[in-house]
């Protein structure tokens, strides 16, 4: 049975950030900042209790009656208890013997294009875990995009506003980093198993490292891009903020009412068409929240069973990193025209340039992902070169100026004239050659 390692680290990342911001907000309140204070609370609690929520929402446990286990969680310790379940149910496992198992089907990954159907047998502790690994790796996310990285927004703020990076601050905003990258990593995994979840799926190594670089260059440059634009245009800020997330919030919804399809009512059965209706808005949420920072590696699809778009489409992921790209440069550009006197002390074309470098290096470590270390990348219809280069063909297909009529129109007047110098300059070499010159109508 495979040790639960990612609930640990999940435990671990979720109580280190949260002490550490509890920590930090009673410096900020010994300073004198209010405001710095509450803000801090408010993104360190808020994710909080949405993990209570999504991991009581997982195990169905309002069905189930379990009040103690509640209660828990209404004092925020259920991520503690559910660890101390799942290393209860580990260690317990190999000693009794199970009187029930279930029996899965897994397919392997084609070799020379033969796919073998296997079968194993999973006890009633193995299938705990996997749901309680399940539901860890969501908590991860909810706390990483809805906590971490706007917490991690606001602390580099605050340095760049101070000119003063204190060491609480400084271990802060490395806990909180690590909990974005993280969060980005299993929603990466879960992606993949999601879209996968015929196939036996393992990750090896090489994969979890390029996930983690890929991960840890897009967050940070992203978040470097906002924190410098908000600290020379502050009026703007909320606008650019607004558009991104509502931009991805409503996506999928205008997805769902173009496809005319019914309202989904297969999500939870003891939810109302009003429940669900909340639980959809809180996906689309996340999925917003998570496309703010970096490229969430699931679509939301409201009309599909599963909600989620098993479809590998890299058109839509050629579209997205091309937009924000050019999206940072312009908000680079807007605070090298706009940068006060706070910035007198920096290269400010050296840091434009480490900043796109590194948006560009975690384009590099995704392609050599998808390319080289995707665990299913023999179940893609075509590879992600290929689709990048399809892509840049239809963009330069559409980018490409439309030959102007009045220069056909030319060319059409040219052309016989063309012809006529030709054969009077063919005539006139046969001629020199003393080879006779047949006409048309004497060659029919």
């Amino acid at each position: 049975m495979k040790f639960p390692g990612s609930v640990l680290v999940s435990l671990v990342l979720f109580v280190a950030e949260t002490a550490a911001a509890l920590c930090l907000s009673g410096a900020y309140r010994a300073a004198g900042d209010r405001m710095w204070q509450w803000l801090t609370l408010l993104f360190a609690l808020l994710p909080c209790a949405l993990v209570q929520l999504s991991l009581v929402f997982i195990h169905r446990d309002v069905s189930r009656d379990r009040p103690l286990v509640l209660l828990l969680h209404l004092l925020q310790l259920g991520p503690l208890v559910r660890c101390v379940e799942v290393f209860y149910i580990y260690f317990r496992a190999g000693r009794v013997e199970e009187p029930y198992v279930s029996i899965t089907k897994k397919r392997q990954m084609p070799k020379d294009g033969y796919s073998e159907e296997i079968e194993k047998e999973v006890g009633q502790a193995e299938g705990k875990l996997c749901t309680h690994r399940s539901a860890f790796s969501r908590a991860s996310v909810i706390q990483a995009f809805l906590g971490s990285a706007p917490q991690l927004t606001l602390q580099l703020y605050i340095c760049v506003l101070q000119q003063e990076i204190t060491a609480a601050r400084s271990i802060f905003m490395v806990l909180s980093l690590l909990s974005i990258v993280y969060g980005a990593l299993r929603c990466n995994i879960l992606a993949i198993k999601i879209k996968y979840d015929d196939y036996d799926v393992s990750v090896k190594p090489a994969a979890y490292l390029c996930i983690f670089m890929w991960r840890s260059f897009e967050i940070a440059t992203r978040v470097t891009v906002l924190v410098l634009f908000s600290s020379v245009l502050q009026i703007w800020t909320l606008p650019v903020v607004l558009v991104n997330f509502f931009g991805f919030f409503f996506y999928p919804w205008i997805l769902f009412w173009q496809s005319k399809s019914p309202f989904p009512e297969n999500i939870e059965k003891a939810l109302s068409r009003v429940g669900t209706t909340i639980v959809l808005c809180l996906l689309t949420f996340l999925y917003a929240g998570i496309n703010m920072f970096c490229w969430s590696a699931v679509q939301v699809k409201l009309n599909d069973p599963d909600l989620i778009n098993k479809s590998q489409n890299w058109y839509r992921l050629t579209v997205y990193y091309m937009l924000r790209f050019i999206e940072n440069a312009f908000l680079l550009l807007m605070w090298y025209i706009y940068k006060t006197d706070i910035y007198l002390y920096v290269c400010a074309p050296l840091l434009v340039l480490q900043l796109l470098i590194g948006y560009c290096m975690a384009v590099l470590f995704m392609l050599v992902f998808y390319q080289f270390c995707h665990p299913c990348k023999k179940l893609f219809s075509s590879s992600i070169s290929e689709g990048l280069l399809s892509c840049f063909k239809f963009l330069c297909f559409i980018c490409k100026p439309p030959k102007s009529p009045i220069l056909t129109d030319k060319a059409e007047v040219k052309s016989p004239e063309n012809t006529d110098e030709a054969r009077s300059s063919s005539k006139t070499i046969d001629s020199q050659k003393g080879i006779p010159h047949q006409s048309v109508s004497s060659n029919a």
